[in-house]
C-alpha cells in the first residue's frame, strides 16, 4: 500500500470533516454539502482511501449487541517494554483504540469485550500474566454521549451538518444492552456489520454478497441497523492532518445529580471527540483533540472551568495512538 499522506490542503480536509461525520455519505452528497463538484470529490478522496490515509470501517454498539462488555482500562507498563503490550493490545479483536498516554508509562485502551468470561479472562489471567504490566484499573463504560461521536474537527457549519441530515438521537446512549434492549441480531445482522467494518464504504451489493443475501436484504437489515444505533459507520484519520496537535483525556470527577448535564454540555463541544460516564473514583471520561497546547489550555480553563458540578479532574496527555476505531493506525505521526 503507498504511503499514507503527510499532509491535507483545505479542501481534502473539509472532505474529510463530511466523512467523519456522515462516513457512507455519496460523492455526490459530499460535493453538494461543500458546494464543490461531484468531480472534486473523487477526484480528492479516492486517492486518499488507496493510500490508507482515510480508512472507512464500522463499530457496533453495546448497548444494541447483546452480550458486549464495554470498558475503559488504564494500564501501567514498564516504559522500555510498552510498545510491545501495546502492538499486542492492538491486535487483538475486541479492542477499539490503543493510546499510549502520560510519561509513555501507561497506555489506556477502550475495548468491547465478548461477555464475562472474556472480560474475567482479560482482567484475571491475561493481564496478570504480562510481565511487562505493573498494574491496571478497569473502568465500566456506563453511558456514551453520541453528540461527540459526530467530531469533525470544527471543519463544518451547523448549517453544513445539518446537510447531512445526522439520524436524531438521545441525548445519551447506554452502553450496556442491560439498560436498554436491543432488537435481537440476527446471523445475517452479524455478517453484515464484519462486512461493513472491513470496508465501511463498500456497495450494499459487495456487503450482501460477503453475507450471502441480495443488495436489497442488504440494504434493509444495514439501514435499519444504522438507524437503531446498533452499528455505527466511522471513517479513520490520523487527526494530526486536520490540524489536531494536542490530545488528551480527562478522567473527570463530576457530583452525580449533575453528571448527565455536564456530559451533554461537553460532548457537544467541537473539541471533544469522546465522552462517557464510567465506573471509578472518576465518572466521566472525556477525549479531547485541540489545535495546540494552548487550545487545551483553553478549553479546560473556559469550557471545562465553567461546569461547577466538576469537583476533580485529571488530565493525561496522549503521546503517541497505536488504534483507533478498532483499526490499527500506520500514520506518519504515530510515532509506530
Amino acid at each position: 500500500m503507498p504511503n499514507v499522506r503527510h499532509s491535507l490542503d483545505d479542501t481534502d480536509r473539509r472532505i474529510t470533516a463530511v466523512l467523519l461525520a456522515s462516513p457512507r455519505a455519496s460523492w455526490r452528497t459530499v460535493g453538494a454539502c461543500l458546494g464543490v463538484s461531484e468531480r472534486t470529490v473523487v477526484r480528492r478522496a479516492a486517492p486518499l482511501f488507496h493510500d490508507g490515509t482515510l480508512r472507512a470501517t464500522a463499530v457496533r454498539s453495546p448497548a444494541r449487541f447483546t452480550g458486549l462488555v464495554p470498558m475503559a482500562l488504564r494500564i501501567r507498563c514498564r516504559p522500555q517494554r510498552i510498545r510491545a503490550v501495546a502492538a499486542t493490545l492492538a491486535r487483538r479483536r475486541d479492542t477499539v483504540w490503543v493510546d499510549i498516554m502520560g510519561g509513555g508509562d501507561e497506555i489506556c485502551t477502550i475495548t468491547f469485550l465478548e461477555g464475562p468470561d472474556a472480560r474475567n479472562a482479560l482482567l484475571l489471567r491475561d493481564l496478570p500474566a504480562t510481565a511487562a504490566v505493573d498494574s491496571w484499573t478497569a473502568h465500566s463504560l456506563m453511558r456514551v454521549y453520541p453528540a461527540s461521536l459526530r467530531w469533525t474537527a470544527g471543519l463544518l457549519t451547523s448549517e453544513q451538518l445539518a446537510f447531512l441530515s445526522p439520524e436524531p438521537g438521545p441525548a445519551a446512549e447506554p452502553a450496556t444492552a442491560a439498560a436498554r434492549e436491543p432488537s435481537p441480531v440476527t446471523a445475517v445482522d452479524d455478517a453484515l456489520v464484519e462486512a461493513l467494518a472491513a470496508d465501511g464504504r463498500a456497495t450494499y451489493g459487495e456487503l450482501g454478497h460477503r453475507a450471502g443475501v441480495s443488495a436489497l436484504t442488504a440494504r434493509r437489515h444495514l439501514d435499519a441497523l444504522v438507524r437503531d444505533g446498533s452499528v455505527r459507520p466511522a471513517t479513520e484519520v490520523d487527526l494530526a492532518l486536520l490540524g489536531v496537535h494536542a490530545e488528551a483525556l480527562l478522567w473527570i470527577t463530576v457530583a452525580p445529580g449533575g453528571l448527565e448535564a455536564t456530559a451533554r454540555a461537553l460532548s457537544d463541544h467541537p473539541q471533544v471527540r469522546f465522552a462517557a460516564a464510567t465506573t471509578g473514583q472518576a465518572n466521566l471520561l472525556v477525549a479531547v483533540a485541540a489545535a495546540d497546547l494552548d487550545a487545551l489550555y483553553a478549553f479546560l480553563t473556559t469550557a471545562v472551568g465553567a461546569l461547577e458540578l466538576i469537583t476533580g479532574i485529571e488530565t493525561v496527555p496522549i503521546l503517541a495512538t497505536v488504534k483507533r476505531t478498532g483499526i490499527i493506525r500506520r500514520s506518519p505521526h504515530s510515532a509506530w
